[in-house]
């Protein structure tokens, strides 16, 4: 038995299609200024973490988004925020993997046309 021909398809519309898929490469990486990069007092004893939550949970996204080890992730986070024009220090590896064991990140998901807009707490 021989199998029916797959049916072909044609572009009609290659400018939008061409756009189209360029726009899936695009990346926008956008930091609020007011965010709190640096952890507030925690009151404890000992010594209080320096950076917050928010600053752990972008630097693991962004690990997590290109499939990164965390040494990898700490020089892409050092770029972006260079490329921001923010002097802000990146946490070293050994923090973020120490801070991912009990970090409690949900991220709210509906998918958009726009995509996903992750953003920390700003003071």
């Amino acid at each position: 038995m021989t199998q029916p021909s797959k049916p072909r398809y044609r572009t009609s519309n290659c400018k939008q299609y061409n756009a189209a898929l360029k726009a899936r490469g695009s990346l926008t990486v956008w930091l609020d200024k007011r965010m709190c990069w640096f952890a507030a007092a925690s009151g404890k004893r000992g010594r209080s973490p320096k950076f917050s939550d928010s600053a752990i949970q972008f630097c693991l996204t962004l690990k997590n988004l290109f499939g990164l080890a965390l040494r990898q992730t700490t020089g892409l986070v050092e770029s972006v925020l260079h490329l921001c024009g923010l002097a802000w220090p990146v946490p070293n590896f050994s923090t973020l993997c120490r801070r991912q064991l009990d970090l409690n990140v949900q991220v709210p998901y509906t998918r958009t046309q726009e995509g996903l807009h992750l953003s920390g707490q700003s003071v």
